[in-house]
């Protein structure tokens, strides 16, 4: 079977091009979800090479269901792959936890005993006394890498897991203590020293 009638084939028209729209979605939503992402963090080297990729795999798909608009599954297909390219990028964005994100916690008991536990797994942190609607408390104040996002949980649930604290996307820092990891080769093109 040659191409040209295979590319015009029942197969082709009904299965594989759906299913070609449906992965080429998946990859410029997934691409776009990243891109976002690099963007609010200021990523400026990275964001516009996703964004070039993202653009041409969506010129590529539109294209397809331009040429075939009586074909209903590939408006199916492109729907399809809009939604699961949202949800691959959202999970592509948190396995690969980039940046840096900043912890506090507020306390009314046992902070130093968590500033310690903090110091001792290499984090940086600053205390501060507050008046809260409850009476005075503590606020641990700590910048750390994203991908220790985990560890600093489980250090504040050691102490208490009825613990508040707030977790808060950072864009740029610069100074302070922070735990050795190969973020930093990274986080270092966006500003950020490390001391």
């Amino acid at each position: 079977m040659s191409i040209e009638l295979f590319l015009q084939s029942g197969w082709f028209q009904w299965i594989v091009l759906p299913l070609l729209i449906f992965v080429a979605r998946i990859s410029d939503v997934t691409l776009m979800t990243l891109r976002i992402v690099f963007s609010a963090q200021g990523r400026r080297s990275i964001a516009p090479v996703v964004g070039f990729f993202e653009v041409l795999i969506w010129i590529l798909a539109i294209s397809q269901i331009m040429r075939n608009l009586t074909n209903p599954l590939t408006y199916i297909a492109y729907a399809a792959g809009f939604a699961a390219g949202n949800y691959m990028g959202l999970f592509i964005e948190q396995k690969l936890a980039i940046g840096m994100v900043a912890v506090r916690v507020f306390l009314r008991k046992d902070c130093e005993n968590l500033m310690d536990k903090l110091v001792e797994n290499g984090f940086g942190v600053t205390k501060l006394s507050a008046m809260g609607t409850q009476g005075s408390i503590d606020i641990l104040y700590t910048l750390i890498p994203r991908r220790s996002l985990k560890q600093v949980v489980d250090l504040i649930h050691q102490i208490d897991p009825k613990i508040f604290y707030a977790v808060e996307e950072i864009r740029m820092a610069s100074q302070g203590v922070f735990p050795p990891s190969r973020d930093w080769q990274v986080w270092q093109t966006v500003g950020v020293r490390r001391k």
